[in-house]
């Protein structure tokens, strides 16, 4: 009985840091200005035949802006702040972890750090892993970062404030916790130059991206472009996704 109600405390726990995660961010950015209009690219026009209340992954795409690549004179890792965001005795990363994982050990019933766990059916790779916290082992789970920060800079974060920036980074919209070496091989790619080995999880991974790229006015190249226009060819149907569900559910 006493691990049964260690387990809902923490669960509890992690629920409210999920939430609060979420219902912070939405409040950070009622305090801040609109996000930039960046040379004119985000007063797109919506295409006529777009329903302007559309979820649909596929409308959205039309509707970001289409612009060449920046440099990335300027990026740091620091330029979307220190590392993950505190919440409590969690950081962001051991958030993302237990929305993701199941079967998730913590390290104790008032610290949400997760010891381990087990991703089932990883986004990238459809590979069931085992996580084990470690100094050789936590990098077999990593956080990913949808939208390359690097490719952000270079579409439009530059022109976000600092505050923006860290909110980006850690927004669990745009985090998933996925198979190290495929993250490893993505590395700085957008669509036009990485997708998921595991081809079905091919346009919810797309249409995160576009979620993102809307919800922080970051443009994409033409090549990009295409490149999402060719996946959501075979799912036409796909929907925006909903941010805290985890990523194999959605």
């Amino acid at each position: 009985m006493r691990m049964k109600e260690r387990r809902r405390r923490i669960s509890a726990i992690v629920a409210i840091a999920i939430i609060g995660l979420g219902g912070m961010y939405w409040q950070f950015q009622q305090s801040q200005p609109p996000l930039p209009v960046i040379n004119g690219a985000t007063a797109k026009v919506v295409p006529e035949e777009i329903n302007p209340t559309s979820s649909l992954a596929g409308d959205i795409l039309e509707t970001l802006a289409v612009k060449g690549r920046a440099p990335k004179t300027g990026y740091k890792r620091t330029q979307f702040g220190n590392g993950w965001a505190d919440m409590g005795n969690c950081d962001t990363r051991n958030v993302i972890l237990a929305r993701d994982l199941i079967d998730v050990k913590f390290r104790s019933e008032t610290d949400c750090t997760v010891e381990s766990g087990t991703l089932q059916s990883d986004p990238y790779t459809a590979k069931t892993i085992s996580f084990t916290r470690g100094a050789t082992t936590s990098s077999v789970i990593q956080i990913d970062h949808v939208v390359a920060l690097s490719d952000s800079w270079q579409k439009g974060a530059q022109q976000l404030t600092a505050e923006q920036r860290q909110q980006l980074a850690n927004d669990p919209l745009e985090l998933l916790a996925v198979d190290g070496p495929a993250n490893n091989k993505k590395g700085d790619g957008d669509a036009a130059t990485w997708l998921p080995s595991n081809v079905e999880y091919r346009c919810r991974y797309v249409a995160r991206q576009i979620a993102v790229k809307q919800k922080y006015t970051l443009w994409v190249t033409t090549a990009e472009r295409d490149a999402m226009r060719r996946v959501l060819a075979t799912c036409p149907t796909q929907q925006l996704p909903e941010v805290n569900a985890p990523a194999s559910k959605q």
